[in-house]
């Protein structure tokens, strides 16, 4: 700590060069946090106490492709089963096919098996008695202006009515709600219809569900149960594949888009530019002062000392605007999750988070100084001195 002074000195010594590099540090943290915070939003999807006694049962081929209505009664009859519900993808969207919208045909008993989803008993019982009544995410709501009572106009990108159009018309009966915001704030958009209704309007479904929802009594038995349940349909041209909440979230995101590969693809991309980035910075600036590196050593610094003071510049710079960056994203966090409008929901930077984002900044740091510090160590005093 007693040579701060000289490295702080340095630091400053270009204050726009280093003003700039920091913008470029941030950045890329700032980025790294957010990242992160998505990764692990939907990482924790379908994670929660209610979740580890819930299963989800789709086809082993695709997640798009249906299974027979006959396999409920038989799901139901498998021991340890409490009770089983199904859905199917509606795909509706509101005025414009590109403005999607969460949207689910479900079983009268759906909500029963999701206790973390709030709806009134009188609009649960306005609901259950309604044949083209819906129910409506909060946040949907108040985002469209909609109100209790007034018909919804909705577009299906999949299916078409009796009509053969693919415009579908609903009451809006009631409003949903998530108990719990950080974990279930995507409930707030969705749209939960009669998966009869949608089954009687649909010549293409024809009594097919898209997935089944299996309660278990005791979470211990889960395996059990699922190996029981795809034991069922198997050998036959409807194979199910039975697993927790949180792995056939983990599955459906996987089909559609690896999460985790394209992260890291991003973040490692912007941390290889970073690192030319300040590579460069800390070159140049070792060569601009190649005499003042000289006279340290002449007044008897040693070579150790002169390799640590550029190692511990290039450092400092990278966790200054390491910090920074991360700590903004934390602070953005929350404002991106209410942007998705709960789709995502960006959780607090973890201390794991913490501890891989401090470690980057030291190891990013060691490695855009280790050249520049290894020259500045075997510098010849004559010749920098002599300006050669």
């Amino acid at each position: 700590m007693k040579y701060f002074h000289l490295i702080w000195a340095e630091l400053m010594r270009r204050k726009t060069r280093t003003a700039l590099t920091l913008l470029s540090i941030v950045a890329a943290f700032l980025l790294f946090g957010l990242l992160d915070g998505v990764r692990e939003s939907f990482d924790q999807a379908g994670n929660s106490a209610n979740g580890a006694k819930r299963l989800q049962t789709g086809s082993r081929l695709s997640f798009i492709q249906p299974l027979p209505m006959s396999l409920n009664d038989r799901i139901a009859q498998v021991q340890g089963v409490k009770q089983v519900s199904y859905a199917n993808w509606f795909g509706g969207a509101y005025q414009d096919p590109h403005n999607q919208i969460f949207s689910f045909a479900v079983a009268s008993n759906y909500l029963d098996l999701y206790p973390e989803i709030q709806v009134d008993k009188a609009q649960r019982k306005a609901f259950d008695e309604t044949r083209t009544g819906v129910l409506v995410g909060a946040q949907l709501m108040q985002r469209f202006g909609w109100k209790v009572g007034q018909k919804l106009p909705l577009q299906s990108t999949i299916f078409p009515n009796s009509d053969g159009s693919k415009n579908w018309n609903f009451d809006i009966v009631g409003t949903i709600a998530a108990a719990d915001k950080k974990t279930g704030g995507w409930y707030d958009q969705m749209v939960l219809l009669h998966w009869k209704y949608f089954d009687d309007s649909n010549p293409y479904n024809r009594g097919q569900v898209g997935w089944y929802i299996t309660e278990v009594g005791d979470v211990n038995q889960a395996d059990r149960v699922a190996k029981a349940i795809d034991a069922i349909s198997a050998n036959s041209d409807h194979e199910s594949k039975t697993q927790t909440e949180a792995a056939s979230a983990a599955n459906w995101m996987k089909q559609m888009a690896d999460i985790g590969l394209i992260v890291g693809s991003i973040m490692g991309a912007v941390f290889f530019t970073l690192v030319l980035l300040t590579g460069n910075t800390m070159a140049q600036a070792v060569r601009e002062r190649t005499s003042e590196l000289a006279v340290l050593k002449t007044i008897g610094f040693p070579d150790r000392n002169v390799l640590m003071l550029v190692l511990a510049e290039s450092v400092l710079l990278l966790l200054i605007g390491g910090v920074i960056g991360v700590a903004l994203a934390r602070l953005m966090g929350p404002i991106v999750s209410a942007g998705s409008r709960g789709a995502i929901n960006i959780p607090p930077i973890s201390g794991h988070s913490w501890a891989l984002a401090l470690g980057l900044m030291v190891a990013i740091g060691l490695v855009v100084g280790a050249l520049p510090a290894i020259r500045a160590m075997r510098l010849n005093i004559v010749d920098a001195l002599a300006g050669r």
